[in-house]
Formats: C-alpha cells, sequence, structure tokens
C-alpha cells in the first residue's frame, strides 16, 4: 500500500463521518424552525387573549419564515392550554401564551394542578399586559374611588362586585384593594365577562372589577358605563383620564393581567433564543402595536431571564395573598 493510497483512506473516512444519516454533512442542519410551530392559546377565540395570541404568531412567523399555527385550547381558567404545552415535545414545535392566572395564581388555588410551574416550562418573553379597572353603573351612590370607599365603610358587606370567576386576577385586585383601603364588598362570581357587561348595564350589579378594558371601553367612552380607577402602575393609554388606585390615595397599589410565551422545560436555549429574537422583532412592528391597542393591552418584550424572574415574583406575591385569604378552588 503506498503512502497516497494511505492518505485518501484516510481522507474518505473522515469524511465519513462528517456525514449525517442522510447522506449529508452533520453541520448542514436544517435551521429553526424547519416546519410550521403550533401557538397554544388556553383561551377561546376572540377574546383579549386570542388577539394576543394570533398578533404574537403572524409577527413572529413573519420573522422566523415558518408560519405559527394558532390552536385555541380553552378551559379550567387556562390550565387546560398551559398544561397541553408542558406536555409537548421539547424541540420548538409546540409553544403557548399562558397568563397570570396559570403562571402565578393557578399553583396556590388548586390542591393539585397536572403541571408545576417551576419546572415544566421554559420562559421565552412577557406579551401583554392589561390593567383591572373599576367599572360602575352611572347611577351608582358615587361616582370616584373616595366616594366608593366612603359608601363601603358606610355599608359594609352591602356593595357588590362582579369578577370572571374566584381566583381570578380582578378577583385578587378587588381583594387587595380591600385589605388596603379597610372594607368589606361582596364578590359576585360570573363564568365569564360577557354577562357582567349585560349586568352591569342594567344595574343588575352596581359594580364590576374588569381584567380586560376591552370588554367595558367602548361603553365607558359612550357614557353608559364609569371607570373609576385603574389598577396599573400609571393611567391606561385607553382611558387616559381615569386616575391610578395609587393616584387615589393607596401609593404603590398595582395590579396587572399579564400573559407571556412559554415553551415546553427541556427545549434547548438556542430555540428559545431563537423565538424570542422572533418576538423582540415582531413587536416592534406597527400592526402588533395597533392589535394591542385595539384590546387596551399593553405590549411588552421581556428577555426569558426577566419573565422567569417576573413569573417567580408574581408567584410569591399572589401566593401570600391568597393563602392569607384562605381562598380555595376545588380541582
Amino acid at each position: 500500500m503506498t503512502r497516497h493510497q494511505v492518505s485518501r483512506r484516510a481522507v474518505l473516512a473522515v469524511s465519513a463521518a462528517l456525514l449525517g444519516s442522510a447522506g449529508r454533512p452533520a453541520w448542514a442542519q436544517d435551521a429553526y424552525p424547519s416546519k410550521p410551530v403550533k401557538l397554544i392559546v388556553p383561551f377561546p377565540p376572540g377574546g383579549p387573549t386570542d388577539v394576543m395570541g394570533r398578533t404574537a404568531a403572524k409577527a413572529m412567523g413573519d420573522k422566523l419564515g415558518q408560519q405559527l399555527v394558532v390552536e385555541n385550547k380553552a378551559g379550567a381558567g387556562g390550565n387546560i392550554g398551559t398544561d397541553a404545552v408542558a406536555k409537548a415535545a421539547p424541540d420548538g414545535t409546540t409553544i403557548g401564551l399562558s397568563a397570570i392566572s396559570s403562571l402565578a395564581i393557578a399553583p396556590h388555588l388548586y390542591a393539585k394542578l397536572p403541571f408545576n410551574v417551576e419546572k415544566d416550562f421554559a420562559p421565552i418573553s412577557l406579551v401583554g399586559t392589561t390593567p383591572c379597572a373599576i367599572v360602575i353603573h352611572p347611577q351608582a351612590p358615587f361616582s370616584d374611588l373616595k366616594g366608593l370607599v366612603a359608601y363601603a365603610k358606610a355599608n359594609p358587606g352591602k356593595l357588590s362586585y362582579a369578577t370572571s370567576g374566584i381566583g381570578t386576577s380582578n378577583h385578587l385586585a378587588a381583594e387587595l384593594l380591600q385589605s388596603v383601603a379597610g372594607i368589606q364588598l361582596t364578590h359576585v362570581p360570573y363564568k365569564g365577562s360577557g354577562q357582567i357587561v349585560t349586568d352591569l348595564l342594567s344595574g343588575v350589579v352596581p359594580m364590576s372589577m374588569e381584567s380586560s378594558l376591552a370588554t367595558t371601553l367602548q361603553h365607558i367612552k359612550a357614557g353608559k358605563l364609569k371607570a373609576v380607577a385603574v389598577t396599573s402602575a400609571r393611567r391606561a393609554k385607553a382611558l387616559p383620564d381615569v386616575p391610578t388606585v395609587a393616584e387615589s390615595g393607596y401609593a404603590g397599589f398595582e395590579v396587572e393581567s399579564w400573559f407571556g410565551l412559554i415553551a415546553p422545560a427541556a427545549t434547548s436555549p438556542a430555540i428559545i433564543n431563537r423565538l424570542h429574537a422572533a418576538w423582540v422583532d415582531g413587536a416592534k412592528t406597527a400592526e402588533a402595536q395597533t392589535a394591542f391597542d385595539s384590546i387596551a393591552a399593553n405590549l411588552r418584550v421581556t428577555t426569558p431571564a426577566e419573565f422567569a424572574a417576573h413569573i417567580k415574583a408574581e408567584n410569591q406575591r399572589w401566593g401570600e395573598l391568597i393563602r392569607k385569604l384562605g381562598i380555595k378552588v376545588e380541582s
């Protein structure tokens, strides 16, 4: 065997080692994503969360060069769809848009959950926030938060308020308000915001704590309902003349519903970073901002680490309040 023959065989051996099973170089793997990505939205079509999900899907798909297909998987306050993300293959083909309800409140309300927030998810980014709003019927015996508190103190337990359910962010916002203001209100939980608006307009219930301004905004602007305060740290862009709870005498009061992108826990950092970069770029588009404005939501972008820290802090905050109040929901 000549030296030339040995050298040639060596080259062939190295080349074979570098070839993948499909007969191509190992470094020529398909760039992620090589096929459409499923984005699970754990709430029904048409609502504010669905708008956020479809907006993110369109914006990110344009940047990734692959379609993000939205699948609405509603039920159990968002827990069913969120669990579907936890159980999905960690290969970047399935991600989700979850919310404060499943990622920060549910772990402290239910004795058993099918997922573990700390162990089962890889955070990608916050996507949006919405302030809660204290909305009243125009004929209520008060017109601002100061008057509401005074009335409630003079009539403990007589003033009822509606929310979209026990343990929701708007319910906890109302509980927190009662705690800091020293008042007692009567909670009337509903199954959804549609019936709340109907009963609020007709005067069946005098007040609601709304987690999404989009559900009542048109009626507020028409004068059929009145917003006395918003719970965010800053005034809502959609209602610039409505003060915050903090401005109304309760410094430091801040409650917002929030929504963010998550993936199954074992998803590789490279895929998480690719998805994050797509949302960073997609969120800058005028189309994304217009869509969020249409539902009175604040468009948000964070790093995966910042979103993880936010989830942890919110769990601590709401866990303490839920334990203090003794709120429980049957699994």
